[in-house]
């Protein structure tokens, strides 16, 4: 009895042992990612390992630059243009602004966005992080021009005129009746009604952050491999 009693006692001691050395390493960890976290509790409807990857991003975009921004817009295109797929964060109060439709471009997919491309004339939406810049009147009315910060990717973002501008063919009463969204050359379009608003909470210098699982992507973004190191510089939100 006496030897069934310690064993008992040793093998509790050891989960203990276990689940304190757990906590000891997750703590950082989660320290570390608590705007992650955060971020994903204000938009229950987004995949919060897509909105971790966006803060990744930024952080090791803010390390690299030495500026902190305060506004994170997050576009996941594995999911259907049917679907909300933008949302748009104030990184100071940690709040969700936006939870909007956005088109993806005409050489992209129909419904579902397949294909990306930095090319000039492609037609089709980039994948990365990119940098907002300033506003402008044009064709499309009042826009957001976006610098692509990964070469190869979405460098060629200015040159192409990849904008975030809003349009008709976005909204919830032309998918019913096309079965999908309408679609642009490549830029970010949202919805006619929200676009100015939404537009003047991401110029000057915040992040839009274009997810798809593209493997070749996700193991070569520099945004997205930076070492625990230069990520320790950026301060803890």
């Amino acid at each position: 009895m006496i030897h069934i009693k310690t064993l008992r006692m040793r093998k509790r001691f050891c989960t203990l042992l276990l689940a304190a050395a757990c906590t000891a390493f997750s703590a950082p960890l989660m320290a570390r990612d608590s705007l992650a976290h955060a971020l994903a509790r204000a938009a229950p409807k987004a995949r919060a390992e897509v909105i971790a990857l966006a803060v990744q991003a930024a952080r090791c975009a803010d390390a690299r630059d030495g500026v902190a921004t305060d506004r994170l817009a997050v576009i996941d295109y594995s999911r259907p243009s049917t679907k909300l797929r933008l949302w748009v964060f104030d990184l100071a109060s940690r709040r969700l602004l936006f939870e909007e439709l956005v088109a993806h471009g005409r050489n992209s997919g129909d419904n579902y966005a397949r294909r990306f491309s930095n090319e000039t004339d492609s037609l089709a939406s980039s994948l990365g992080l990119f940098r907002t810049v300033d506003t402008y009147e044009g064709r499309n009315g009042y826009s957001l021009r976006l610098a692509g910060l990964e070469p190869g990717i979405n460098d060629r973002a200015e040159s192409r005129a990849i904008v975030m501008h809003g349009a008709p063919y976005v909204s919830a009463s032309f998918f019913k009746t096309t079965g999908r969204l309408g679609r642009s050359f490549g830029c970010p379009a949202v919805r006619l009604e929200i676009a100015q608003s939404l537009i003047d909470d991401l110029k000057g210098g915040q992040y839009l952050f274009a997810y798809y699982p593209d493997g070749a992507w996700l193991k070569s973004s520099p945004y997205l491999s930076c070492g625990s190191a230069a990520l320790s510089k950026v301060s803890a939100r």
